[in-house]
Parts: C-alpha cells; sequence; structure tokens
C-alpha cells in the first residue's frame, strides 16, 4: 500500500491518504512533489537559514494520522495549490526542489538586493544632504532664516507624497519595473545636482519640489517590487535591507559630506555647491549602470531560466493566488478597494505615528550638532548610530520573519525610544544625551519596517490594490513630515521634538493594539468555516482565492 504526505502549511499537522483508485506511478507523479514544494517556500536569507528551516518543516513534533479515505480527504486550499503547480516541477523530489528553491533565492538576493540597497542609499543621501549643506553656510549664502529653512527641508514632501499613489498603480501596469525605477534615479540625480545652481531662497523651494515628485517612485515601488519575489518568510529581512540602505546613506552621508567639504571654494564654488553637484552626479551615473542589471518580474526576469521563472512565480502564487503581472485588475477599481479596507485606515494612522518618530532622521545632523563640537566633528559622530541601527534592523527583521511576529517588536521598540526621548529634556549631560541619540534611530524608525510587512501580507491581492495601499500608506503617514520639520528648535534640550514623537508613540502603540483585535477577530471569522462569517471577512478585504489556500492574517 502507498502513503503520500500532505502538509497542511497552516496548521502545521502531517495527513497521510491513499487514493483508492489511482495507480501507484500516477499518484506518484501527481502528490509527491507536494511536500518538497510546499518547503521550498520557507527558505531563509542564508543556506544556513534555508537548511534549517527545510528541516524543521520536514520534522514537525506534532503529526496526526487520519484514515485513507482518499483523494477527497485533500482541503481545497490544497487542491487548489496542486492545481496552480507548474509542469516543470511535477516531477521533482523533495531534496531537488529544496536545493533549486536555495539558489533560486540566492540568485535574487545576490542580483536584486545590492541594486535596490545602492539605489536607497543614492535616494536617501540626496533627499538629505540639504541638512548637512546647513552645517556649511547655505543659509548664509542663500539669505534663509531658520523657519524657511525648515521649509526648504518640508516642501520636498509636497512633491513627494501626492505622487507616490499615481507612480505605485502605474508601477503595477509597467512590465519593466526595475527600468522606471533606474530611470526615476537618473532624473532625480540630475535634479540634486542642478541644486547646486540655486542661487536664492525661492529657487531652492522650487527644486526641492521638483526632487520630490521624482523621488516619490522610489521607496513605495522598491517595496512593492520586493513583495512580488519574496515570500512572506523572506520578505521581512529584505525589506531590513532597505532600512540598513538607509542607515548607510545616512552614516556615510555625513563622512562623504564632511570630505567633499575640503573642496569649499575650490574653483570659486563654495562647499555646500560642491555637495550637491558630486552626490548629484554619481546618482546620474551609479543610476545609469544599475538600469543594466535591474531585474523585472519573475514572470519576465531575464535573468532566469524558465524553469527558475515558474519556480519563482510558483513562490508567490502558492500564498495568495495571482503573482505580479498576471492579474487583468483594473487600476482604478483596485484603489478603491484600498480606501475601502477597514485595515487600511488603521494602518494608516500607525504609519502617521511611526514617521512622525522617524523625522528625526531629517534633523539628526542638528540634533547631534547640539552637543557642542565642531562641524566635521558633529558630522563624523553621525555616522555610529546609524551603523548601530543597521545591525538591529536585521537583528528584529531576521527574528520577526523567523518567529512570524511584528507586534510585540514593535511595542518593545516604542517602550525603548519613549525613554530615549525623555534623555534629552531631563540633562544637558553630553555623554546621557549621545547615548539616546545612539539608540534612537533603529527605535524610532524600526517599527517602520515591521509597518510594511504587514502592508504587503495584510493587504495581499489583488496586487494593484497592494501597490495602491503601500503607497497610500507611505503619502499619507508622510504628511507628518511637513509639520515634523518645524518641531526641532530650541536646543539643547528640543522639548517641542521630544515630547511630540512621545505622544506619537503612545498613540501608534494604542492603534497597533486596536488592529491587532481586529485581525485576530478576522481570523477567528475565516477559522469558523461559517460562510456567513466568511463573507464578512472577504467583505472586509480578502479574497475568495485567499480563503480557498486557508490565508490567514498573520504576525500579531
Amino acid at each position: 500500500m502507498n502513503t503520500y504526505s500532505l502538509i497542511d502549511d497552516r496548521q502545521s499537522d502531517i495527513y497521510i491518504t491513499t487514493p483508492p483508485t489511482v495507480s501507484s506511478a500516477q499518484s506518484d507523479s501527481r502528490l509527491s512533489p507536494f511536500l518538497p514544494l510546499l518547503t521550498a517556500f520557507i527558505m531563509e536569507f542564508s543556506r544556513r537559514d534555508s537548511a534549517s528551516a527545510t528541516s524543521q518543516d520536514l520534522h514537525k513534533d506534532n503529526v496526526k494520522s487520519t484514515p485513507l479515505t482518499g483523494i477527497n480527504s485533500v482541503s481545497p486550499g490544497e487542491m487548489a495549490e496542486v492545481s496552480r503547480m507548474p509542469e516543470s516541477l511535477r516531477e521533482l523530489g523533495a531534496d531537488e526542489v529544496a536545493c533549486l528553491n536555495k539558489k533560486l533565492v540566492r540568485k535574487m538576493d545576490l542580483v536584486i538586493l545590492p541594486i535596490i540597497g545602492i539605489l536607497y542609499i543614492l535616494n536617501y543621501i540626496d533627499r538629505q544632504n540639504l541638512s548637512a549643506a546647513k552645517l556649511q553656510g547655505i543659509t548664509n549664502d542663500l539669505h534663509m532664516t531658520t523657519q524657511e529653512f525648515a521649509t526648504a527641508i518640508s516642501i520636498l514632501f509636497v512633491g513627494y507624497l501626492p505622487f507616490q499613489i499615481p507612480s505605485n498603480l502605474l508601477i503595477t501596469k509597467i512590465p519593466r519595473p526595475g527600468l522606471y525605477i533606474c530611470t526615476a534615479t537618473v532624473i532625480w540625480g540630475s535634479i540634486s545636482a542642478a541644486t547646486a545652481a540655486v542661487q536664492s531662497y525661492g529657487q531652492l523651494l522650487a527644486v526641492r519640489i521638483i526632487l520630490g515628485v521624482v523621488e516619490a517612485v522610489f521607496f513605495p515601488g522598491a517595496v512593492y517590487f520586493l513583495s512580488t519575489w519574496y515570500t512572506k518568510k523572506e520578505l521581512g529581512k529584505r525589506l531590513a535591507g532597505l532600512y540598513i540602505a538607509q542607515q548607510v546613506g545616512n552614516a556615510f552621508g555625513g563622512l562623504f559630506a564632511a570630505a567633499i567639504f575640503q573642496l569649499d571654494g575650490a574653483h570659486g564654488i563654495a562647499g555646500w555647491r560642491w555637495l550637491f553637484i558630486i552626490e548629484g552626479s554619481a546618482t546620474v551615473g551609479i543610476g545609469s549602470i544599475c538600469a543594466f542589471f535591474m531585474p523585472e518580474y519573475p514572470h519576465n526576469a531575464r535573468m532566469l531560466t524558465q524553469f527558475e521563472k515558474d519556480l519563482a512565480v510558483w513562490r508567490i502564487e502558492s500564498e495568495a493566488g495571482a503573482a505580479e503581472g498576471t492579474e487583468n485588475e483594473k487600476v482604478l477599481k483596485s484603489f478603491v478597494q484600498a480606501l475601502a479596507d477597514p485595515k487600511l485606515v488603521l494602518l494608516i494612522f500607525c504609519n502617521m505615528m511611526s514617521q512622525a518618530q522617524g523625522s528625526i532622521a531629517n534633523y539628526f545632523p542638528t540634533l547631534v550638532a547640539s552637543l557642542g563640537y565642531s562641524k566635521t566633528i558633529s558630522l563624523l559622530l553621525t555616522a555610529p548610530p546609524y551603523i548601530l541601527a543597521g545591525f538591529v534592523y536585521y537583528g528584529i527583521t531576521f527574528y520577526s520573519d523567523r518567529k512570524n511576529t511584528v507586534y510585540r517588536i514593535i511595542m518593545c521598540c516604542i517602550a525603548i525610544a519613549c525613554t530615549m526621548y525623555i534623555i534629552p529634556m531631563a540633562t544637558t549631560n553630553v555623554g546621557a544625551r549621545y547615548f539616546s541619540m545612539m539608540v534612537l534611530p533603529f527605535s524610532s524608525v524600526g517599527p517602520q519596517i515591521l509597518l510594511y510587512k504587514t502592508i504587503n501580507l495584510h493587504l495581499a491581492r489583488p496586487t494593484a490594490k497592494r501597490a495602491a495601499a503601500s503607497a497610500l500608506v507611505n503619502c499619507i503617514g508622510g504628511t507628518v513630515n511637513i509639520w515634523a520639520s518645524y518641531l526641532y528648535y530650541a536646543p539643547p534640550r528640543f522639548f517641542a521634538a521630544m515630547g511630540t514623537l512621545m505622544g506619537c508613540a503612545v498613540l501608534f502603540a494604542c492603534t497597533l493594539t486596536f488592529y491587532r483585535w481586529f485581525v485576530r477577530r478576522e481570523n477567528k471569522r475565516l477559522d469558523s468555516k461559517n460562510p456567513v462569517e466568511i463573507a464578512k471577512v472577504i467583505k472586509g478585504g480578502v479574497t475568495q482565492e485567499m480563503v480557498d489556500l486557508g490565508w490567514r492574517y498573520e504576525m500579531y
């Protein structure tokens, strides 16, 4: 008698079934690939993690056996997954699929992550170099007051925020999203370099608005792009890669600025103008090179063989339905679906409070300068906090992917951040204040990584809806940067800034707790198997296809 093991990925139970009317040869070809394909979906970031994940899935402690009831005992979700399985994958054994999946993920990591990371470093440096230019006298040369400089910082978001939504809706319909992102990089690099030519405050505002419009393409587009390639157990660490790149940009942006400022006066050009010329030109050159290597969607990526394309698409389809580039949903319909999803409102407010906390990055050089050191030393002191933040980001996302959780991590970050906000307000001791500055970047910004992971997994389908939701959350949430720029005055204690950020942290924690209750209630409705209750969940933003696949709101 032949037996076949089918793993229910959600319950982690093994059911033994025997098709009574199917021959051994037929059964092997139909069902035996099912186990290795499911285990292949949870490959981790490295070889060691991948092997560990596969081993854990193949050796679950909780095993149930059921009578040999035949093929009808297979759940609808399992049958849906089998019916979607590409022909090229059905003849492979467990070891083959696990090995090939590991190689595929490694190949994706070696190509996609370095390119996205480099582009984000350039994106953040070009957006934040105005803060560094302040230390080199841009306010004096352009005759700006403190309030006018704050306006120049925040005016970027006037262009940046509203254009994220149409850009992300457009990227779902573009067959080459990688080229789209790289083209935007070249354009914003040119605009950043042109900032060196401004001669007045009004000209600076105009350039900053245009820069914001073009940079709106990158971050929400990159988050969406990563979610088209990586599964739910892989996405967290890859999003962390974006934020680690951000911290590298912050850390080395200050170091690069300190080096470039040594050119102050060369050829009669001020140091802050050299900053924009050199960093903007570098962005144009690097963006042009990346355009030749940036992949597209899994189904049309030139870097993959046809077999690898089948496997890459199947990995995504098996979790939540249709993969990117295979749906025909209308953009406007998907946008309306995103607006009608009640979870979106809660996530938008959470992101608003989180981005308010993250606004500290826009003024971090100013905070460090309040310690009383020289301009060069202040720029150098901005590097260690960002380097530490990079390590912490990887740590929290590794834990999040491994344990499939985000709520506890976010709440822990919020608690740490609230403590750190108190220190600058309570003391002028340089050591204590710099300690808080070491901790604030990762504790204030870290929750944003896990929020974007939540958005892309809880608002998964249709794909255009997910793209719209991601842009809406980032767009509306980012509006806080407009008013948050006016908080950072009255050094060294910065009462207005630290007090406001603490209040935002508390509101963030309360809203996220309510969101947790909401999605856990939806899961109970799905588990009830009651058609009336399931209909309520579908009305709240889950597709019938996701229900058939046994999909659940996870991580909370």
